[in-house]
């Protein structure tokens, strides 16, 4: 920190007028106010708006793979940095890479895959072909009978299309009495979805149903936990499956392109026989060197985190958000803690005194400056602050009360 400003008579006059916690209030102020200016000017000239014409977005959501995902911390753009200046075997970084998540996550195998999808289309494809080489090179047309993945319509993703592009058939059932009855010499594996777990309805079968169902069949477990993270104890959660999914570049905060599969050691190893850098099924699905040290670190990283410590952070930034949203006529902000145990704020407004639905609003939002982005839906929305870096919630609280201000007076 730059301390000249200290020196000044009228700054030593004025240091001996403040209590030591004044002083500290003033600074952390100050920190404060450079954040914000640094963070406004990021979003009026930024390097895509340079090179390319595109402008960024102020968010108030989570890590969106359509938005690019999340911030990755200054650790990891190091060890990505310095990863780039020399070359490695891949196949070799892969094993290492794999060993030291395995290590973190307490599971017997790992590795890195390109994104979520990647690794659910290799964990499928590892259950297709086992360390069958002909098997390898004959996805994504399987041959032989057995290549069915068997799932509970609740558990049912847009995203398992992975599966099928593994050369997988699925199969959809209602309850659990039909999937078990449908389990035969066909069966490859059992698909399951971590995010169900949130509200459950008593028909809707438990990760741990399907991994005991598994057991029972002699079948493998596929459980996709790509954005469950947070909570932190959801990483080691569901380890008792065969197969767990990960993504890399939601909650552990590493590069967008990077995604975990961890889980048997026997599954893991048929999945790196079918992916990059061997010309299979998986080779168009490349993660560089860099981007994998980076995901290493990024999960170290996340291990080591004081998650309480950044949860309240969040919730700090929410209940700000929520406290400079009030007095708007018309106008509800609520801070409210949510299903995963960390603060958002819900907003909604009454149509006589602010005239627009919840998607127009959302669209308004979207391409006004700076672009803001929240969850939106008919009625309002909900603010979330974890992609959030300090100064992000002030520019997003003064652009949201801006506008809804100015849309009432509309009326």
């Amino acid at each position: 920190m730059n301390r000249e400003w200290m020196k000044s008579d009228w700054m030593k006059s004025a240091i001996g007028k403040l209590t030591r916690r004044q002083l500290f209030q003033a600074g952390a102020a100050a920190g404060m106010a450079s954040q914000l200016q640094a963070r406004k000017a990021l979003y009026e000239d930024s390097i895509y708006e340079r090179l390319l014409g595109v402008k960024p977005i102020l968010t108030c959501r989570g890590h969106t793979t359509a938005f690019g995902g999340s911030l990755m911390p200054e650790p990891v753009m190091r060890a990505m940095q310095e990863a780039n200046d020399v070359f490695v075997d891949m196949q070799e970084l892969q094993a290492a890479c794999g060993k030291r998540i395995a290590a973190i996550m307490k599971t017997e195998s790992a590795m890195v895959s390109a994104g979520s999808f990647s690794a659910m289309l290799l964990g499928c494809a590892a259950c297709l072909t086992g360390k069958d080489q002909a098997r390898i090179e004959a996805l994504p047309h399987p041959t032989w009978p057995k290549r069915e993945v068997l799932v509970q319509k609740a558990h049912r993703v847009g995203y398992d299309r992975a599966y099928r592009a593994a050369g997988a058939t699925l199969r959809e059932f209602e309850t659990k009495a039909q999937l078990e009855r449908a389990i035969g010499e066909k069966t490859v594996m059992l698909a399951a979805l971590a995010s169900t777990e949130q509200n459950r309805s008593p028909a809707v079968m438990t990760i741990q149903e399907y991994i005991d169902l598994g057991k029972r069949h002699g079948v493998p477990v596929l459980v996709d936990c790509a954005s469950e993270l947070p909570p932190a104890s959801n990483l080691n959660r569901w380890i008792g499956a065969d197969l767990v999914v990960f993504s890399g570049g939601k909650g552990i905060l590493g590069p967008q392109s990077s995604g975990i599969l961890a889980g048997r050691k026997d599954l893991i190893d048929a999945a790196v026989l079918n992916a990059t850098p061997n010309a299979n099924i998986g080779r168009g699905m490349k993660v560089g060197k860099e981007e994998m040290v980076g995901l290493v670190v990024a999960l170290e990283l996340y291990a080591a985190r004081d998650h309480v410590t950044i949860q309240e952070s969040w919730n700090k930034k929410a209940q700000y958000m929520a406290a400079q949203l009030q007095g708007i006529r018309g106008f509800k902000a609520a801070y409210r803690l949510n299903k995963q145990e960390f603060g958002e704020v819900r907003i909604d407004w009454d149509r006589a005194f602010i005239p627009i639905t919840g998607k127009e609003a959302a669209r308004k939002l979207f391409a006004g400056e700076p672009r803001l982005m929240y969850y939106d839906d008919d009625e309002g929305g909900i603010l979330q602050t974890r992609s959030m870096k300090d100064g992000d919630e002030i520019l997003a609280a003064r652009r949201l009360r801006d506008f809804f201000t100015a849309e009432g007076r509309k009326a």
